[in-house]
């Protein structure tokens, strides 16, 4: 099999699994078989692995420079790969009716944590690494890579957005002290967080920045350091 012709089944997978979500019925259907917490391992399962496979074919494709890689572009993704965990690991089992799937029942309008930062903190994160490392890895396997899951990060973004404006009744209310943007709210004074971040969150997000980083070279094969 050719590098270019695994990148391509590698990413038609990845994005074939990322349907699921964003149809009620087969996902109702796959909750009903496996339960909600059984669903929530198994898709995170299948994403890490179709995730992993798509970074390991885009490094067997053969390089063709698009532009070279400078220092500043490798410290600008270590400096948003924390923020993007960090926006994970604190988005986790928390109540989000602007998700796709979200739910309404735990969620409330005027103390969101997280959502208050943003209503879409995951796919935030999954944009702020996309765009991250479309940046600092500039040959045409990568750009092919990371270009179209910056671009299906933020499409997610404003369709989860557009689908909760639909559906929510009480989307206003609901909406009152959050943003679309990350920090909107905060900027325009809409929210403000009422205490400090969860010590243990913040424990977890450093672990896991410190895992990954430590964990680069021997899964990646790359050193991701400037």
């Amino acid at each position: 099999m050719s590098g270019w012709t695994e990148l391509i089944l590698a990413f038609t997978a990845f994005l074939a699994a990322h349907v699921i979500p964003m149809r009620p019925a087969l996902k109702s259907a796959l909750i009903a078989r496996l339960g909600r917490t059984g669903y929530i391992a198994a898709f995170s399962l299948l994403s890490l692995g179709l995730l992993y496979w798509l970074l390991m074919a885009a490094g067997r494709a053969p390089f063709i420079e698009i532009w070279p890689q400078a220092q500043w572009q490798r410290w600008l993704a270590n400096l948003a790969m924390p923020v993007a965990i960090s926006l994970v690991v604190f988005a986790v089992g928390v109540a989000n009716p602007f998700s796709f799937g979200g739910k309404v029942a735990g969620f409330d309008p005027d103390r969101p944590g997280i959502i208050g930062l943003t209503r879409h903190p995951l796919m935030w994160a999954f944009a702020i690494w996309a765009g991250a490392h479309l940046l600092a890895n500039g040959d045409l396997a990568h750009v092919v890579l990371f270009g179209p899951l910056l671009i299906f990060a933020l499409s997610g973004i404003w369709g989860a957005e557009a689908r909760a404006r639909r559906t929510l009744p009480d989307f206003d209310r609901l909406a009152a002290h959050s943003s679309l943007w990350p920090g909107g709210a905060l900027i325009s004074g809409r929210w403000r967080p009422r205490g400090w971040p969860s010590l243990l969150r913040l424990l977890v997000a450093g672990l896991v920045w410190a895992g990954l980083l430590h964990l680069h070279v021997p899964l990646i094969g790359l050193s991701p350091l400037p």
